[in-house]
C-alpha cells in the first residue's frame, strides 16, 4: 500500500481539482448540471482513482486505476475545450487549465511506467 499523499501526480491533479471548482464558479446556473457538474466530477475523479489504486495490495491494481484516472484526463480536457468554445471559459485561462491537465496525464503516464 502506497501512500496516495506522497504522489506528485496526486497532489498536481487534486490542486488542478480545487482550480477548476473555483473557474466553475462562474459558470451558467442552466450548466449546473451539465457542463460545471461534469468539469468537477471528471476533475475530482483523477485523484480520487490515484487514492484508490494505492490503497489495493498489488502494482497491478494501482496501474488499472491510473489507466481510470487517465481516461478521467482525457474526459476532463474534452470538458474545458467545450467549455471555452461555449466562451464560458476564456482563452488564456483554458489553454493553462489544458496545459495542466496535459502535464497531469503525462505524470500519470510515468508512473504506470514505473510500475511495470
Amino acid at each position: 500500500m502506497k501512500d496516495f499523499r506522497k504522489l506528485d501526480v496526486r497532489q498536481k491533479s487534486y490542486q488542478l481539482t480545487l482550480s477548476l471548482y473555483k473557474a466553475t464558479v462562474g459558470f451558467p446556473s442552466q450548466e449546473l448540471y451539465g457542463l460545471t457538474s461534469q468539469i468537477r466530477r471528471a476533475a475530482v475523479s483523477i485523484p480520487a482513482n490515484i487514492a484508490e489504486g494505492c490503497g489495493r495490495g498489488t502494482s497491478a491494481e494501482l496501474r488499472q486505476f491510473l489507466q481510470v484516472a487517465m481516461g478521467s484526463a482525457s474526459e476532463l480536457e474534452c470538458h474545458l475545450l467545450l467549455a471555452r468554445d461555449l466562451s464560458l471559459v476564456n482563452p488564456d485561462d483554458s489553454t493553462k487549465l489544458i496545459a495542466r491537465v496535459t502535464e497531469v496525464k503525462r505524470m500519470l503516464v510515468g508512473l504506470m511506467h514505473r510500475l511495470r
